[in-house]
């Protein structure tokens, strides 16, 4: 019996696939029956080896080893990885199996992951594409009854291939080089250095910002008010005031439009990790991996996703779900709602994965058993799909126009006519313990052209407002925007990043210690400005994205040769070594860590400052230095804080409490001499308990 072996992307994939093809016996690390065996990657099985795999002397970073350009190119399979390596090559090699299909993501990563496996294991075997965009039973099925020749893919793996490489080359090279020429690690990356720039010019912005004061007089007439435009200066508002004081206004215009505000998209990635932001304070990578833990319980569709529609075959789905969704959901009870499901389907919109939505297991299981993080993320995805099928929202605005001693003053009001999808919207918002703004209505009274009203007068005065501190919801969409306009309306990808690696990219920045968060806020460091200033435009505008992408969807299309981009892609990372060879003396000490002086030496009068396990002092020439570790304190089991080091540098004595006695077993204060600093070793002793 001969088998055909499918290799998917991650085991709850293979899982799902295996149910549908009829692979029903679990082996290790792959799924057997009906002539088919299903197994997995890991993500990413096989990757580009480290560039100390190329020469031992890559292991020590070097201006003089650089540029490092790996001809050819070695791959590794990790540590953490190689089990399941091993259970597919196996597989891939064993006789019986004749055919393989790759049924990893249908896009370029998937394809690169799949590509890879199958190479390493050095198969020649024919390999079919499984290419869906939904894990619904149906479409596998007719995924697996309309294969095509792996070999169609071509030129979506060297698109792939191409990135990969491209990324490597300029993320090893740019990071050694300025790492070596700084002498502290800087991480530099084709999307994160770009990300990093928005954050520190959004913040120079913010800092050179000067505020402007500016006012506007208003006239009332009982609840009706009407406003100026903006006023420079209090002396032209106080003038239009008093000629307008004790006069009578006229309404010389009305104008009334009927609006609709459309239901909302329903959720890719990035729009839910932006919303949850917003709403939860989750960080993109908390919502991801919510999100994960979801779709891995069955309760939720795949995350990473950048697309916001269905597939046109997932119609009568949605019908039932939002029908099971109704009567599950607390806050829709007694919602009167006819789904308009057309709106969300369009199989064109659909690459690689199909929108965020909640799954009919979930229907028929709930919360039962989440934990809160999952209970609102699933509140918040099924709110989404409501809203998406429901009514538009209708309106009525109203513009009134009056005239007064000569002068214009407008008054705007809205009328909500048909509540249609903001009524589940309120409805879900008032199930939120967090603050959420609630518009506000400004609903005019009755008026006519030619109405005449006396009138009063008022000044308010207002301020100029700074650009707002990046978050996450508004960094990730600007991310999203990122070099849009230099980029073709076909391409595959826009912005910085992808869906699946934005919230990486903003963990990474934030562990290398580059950004802060701040609360909700996203804060680059000094040594992240720092970074920003001194990297080529190259590195930090996001047109370079944008130009590669542009590129890579041609390679994909055919239409440009990966050869020549990749030639390309090495003369620029040979130009940057050769520009940056070096750099002057005072610019070295840029990403220096600032000492903190904790006090004056007793020997020499110099600085002492605080290192990572002592307090030493600043002049090289004279070897003082409290341990942090000294016996004295370790024995009565007390941190040798800067402040005791402080007071005891400035008075030669400090009060110390909570210090442990051996004998007693008990602890005491008490006040600490530093009794000897002319030896070797300095000395502390008791001076008398408290």
């Amino acid at each position: 019996m001969s088998f055909q072996l499918v290799i998917a992307e991650k085991p709850s994939v293979a899982r799902s696939i295996a149910a549908v093809i009829g692979a029903s016996e679990k082996q290790t690390g792959y799924w057997q029956g009906g002539g088919y065996l299903v197994s997995w990657c890991i993500g990413h099985l096989v990757s580009f080896a480290e560039a100390g795999q190329y020469d031992e002397k890559y292991c020590k970073w070097k201006y003089e080893d650089l540029p490092i350009l790996p001809q050819p190119w070695q791959f590794i399979v990790p540590d953490e990885k190689k089990q399941q390596f091993e259970i597919v090559r196996s597989l891939l090699n064993r006789p019986d199996v004749d055919s393989v299909t790759a049924a990893t993501d249908a896009g370029r990563e998937g394809e690169l992951i799949f590509r890879f496996v199958y190479q390493m294991a050095g198969c020649t075997k024919p390999v079919k594409r499984l290419w869906i965009s939904s894990m619904e039973d149906a479409a596998i099925r007719e995924g697996f009854a309309n294969l095509c020749p792996d070999s169609d893919y071509d030129a979506l793996y060297q698109s792939a291939l191409c990135r990969a490489k491209a990324d490597w080359l300029v993320g090893i090279n740019a990071t050694r080089l300025f790492s070596v020429l700084y002498h502290k690690t800087l991480t530099v990356g084709r999307v994160q250095t770009p990300t990093l720039k928005m954050l520190v010019d959004r913040d120079a912005k913010i800092l050179r910002f000067q505020k402007e004061k500016y006012y506007t007089v208003g006239i009332h007439s009982g609840s009706l008010k009407a406003d100026s435009g903006r006023i420079a200066s209090m002396d032209e508002a106080n003038t239009l005031k008093s000629t307008c004081a004790g006069t009578s206004a006229i309404c010389t215009s009305i104008k009334r439009e009927r609006k609709a505000e459309q239901p909302p998209k329903l959720y890719d990635l990035t729009t839910l990790q932006r919303e949850a932001n917003r709403l939860f304070g989750f960080t993109a990578k908390q919502t991801l991996d919510y999100a994960q833990q979801l779709y891995e319980k069955k309760l939720l569709t795949y995350p990473r996703t950048d697309s916001q529609y269905l597939t046109e075959d997932m119609g009568q789905t949605v019908q039932h779900l939002v029908s099971d969704l109704l009567g599950l959901l607390p806050f829709a009870q007694g919602l009167d709602l006819t789904p308009k499901v057309g709106r969300i389907l369009n199989s064109k919109k659909v690459s690689d994965h199909h929108a965020i939505f909640p799954t009919a297991e979930f229907a028929k299981q709930g919360f039962t058993g989440l934990a809160e993080s999952e209970c609102k993320l699933m509140n918040l995805v099924c709110s989404k799909l409501l809203c998406a099928v429901a009514a538009p929202h209708e309106y009525e605005t109203v513009t009134a126009v009056f005239s007064c001693a000569g002068n214009e003053f407008a008054a705007k009001g809205k009328t909500v006519l048909v509540p249609g999808w903001k009524e589940i919207d309120q409805r879900f918002r008032a199930t939120l313990k967090a603050d959420t703004e609630e518009e506000v209505l400004n609903a005019l009274p009755e008026l006519a052209e030619g109405q005449n009203f006396s009138v009063t007068t008022d000044i308010s005065e207002h301020f100029t407002s700074p650009p707002k501190t990046y978050t996450e919801d508004t960094l990730l969409s600007a991310m999203e925007r990122a070099g849009a306009e230099d980029m073709p309306e076909n391409a595959e990808r826009k912005g910085l990043g992808t869906p699946a690696t934005r919230a990486a990219i903003l963990e990474k920045l934030v562990q290398m210690g580059f950004v802060q968060r701040k609360g909700k806020q996203l804060v680059p460091t000094k040594d992240g400005i720092n970074l920003a200033v001194v990297l080529p435009e190259s590195l930090t505008s996001p047109a370079l994205t944008a130009e590669w992408e542009n590129r890579l969807t041609e390679i994909a299309k055919g239409n440009a040769d990966p050869d020549e981009f990749m030639a390309e892609i090495e003369a620029q990372v040979r130009q940057l070594v050769k520009t940056y060879s070096c750099i002057s003396a005072d610019k070295q000490n840029l990403f220096q860590s600032e000492r903190v002086i904790i006090g004056k030496c007793p020997r020499c009068g110099e600085n002492v400052y605080e290192g990572k396990k002592n307090f030493y002092c600043g002049n090289r020439g004279c070897q003082f230095v409290m341990w942090k570790n000294d016996r004295f304190f370790e024995q009565r089991k007390k941190a040798f804080t800067p402040k005791i080091a402080a007071a005891l540098l400035k008075n030669g004595k400090a009060k110390v409490k909570g210090l442990y006695s051996e004998k007693t077993g008990k602890t005491y204060d008490a006040t600490v001499l530093l009794a000897d600093t002319g030896g070797k070793y300095v000395n502390y002793r008791v001076e008398r308990k408290e």
